[in-house]
């Protein structure tokens, strides 16, 4: 927990990407290249009836992206990625359109991967993602707001079930995933660090 703390309290650093966003066209890449990449993370999609989301690479490519981009440029990457689902089939299951992203069982999960880049890059710029425990605690930190804001939009496209059947079939079905997940991205960037600072 202390560990935590001082990342929390830490000023910024640099993360991955700052290493090469040294103008706007390439900082426009970046945010450009982090959104065909949560496209490439969405389509990796599982069905698991009785619940109408379906467990995607998504929660991933959010902590990726965010770590490796930091909080403005992962935002924006993920703005651009839900503005190309209105007119291409890039959502989960090959979905597009308005109504996908603002009426469906998957609106608040993408609200949610909104926040949680922002909130995964401002980590990332504070250190968070060089060390595994940083890293894991931050990813868990990120899906957790996934999955409030998600609970939330999957009650409002299901009024009549109940709360316990939202709370199961919007979350408690997806925690092993979600554990799994974090524990890879936590592996993945300290390794990325590793490989940048040999590189240099």
């Amino acid at each position: 927990m202390s560990t935590l703390s001082n990342t929390v309290d830490s000023p910024r650093v640099p993360v991955l990407a700052d290493s090469f966003a040294n103008s706007w066209v390439k900082n426009a890449a970046l945010i450009f290249g982090g959104a065909l990449f949560m496209v490439l993370c969405q389509q990796i999609s599982i069905a698991v009836p009785p619940s109408p989301v379906p467990i995607t690479g998504g929660t991933l490519g959010v902590m990726l992206i965010g770590s490796a981009l930091g909080s403005k440029r992962g935002v924006s990457a993920m703005a651009l990625y839900l503005l190309m689902g209105l007119f291409l089939p890039v959502y989960s299951e090959h979905r597009e359109g308005l109504d996908v992203l603002v009426n469906s069982a998957s609106s608040g999960y993408f609200l949610g991967f909104l926040v949680a880049s922002y909130v995964v890059g401002w980590f990332a710029e504070r250190g968070g993602d060089r060390k595994f425990m940083t890293a894991f605690v931050s990813f868990i930190f990120a899906q957790l707001i996934i999955f409030a804001f998600g609970l939330a939009g999957l009650k409002l496209d299901q009024p009549n079930e109940s709360w316990s059947w939202v709370i199961h079939n919007g979350f408690t079905i997806f925690i092993i995933g979600g554990l799994v997940k974090a524990a890879i991205g936590a592996i993945t960037m300290p390794a990325a660090w590793k490989l940048a600072e040999k590189t240099r």
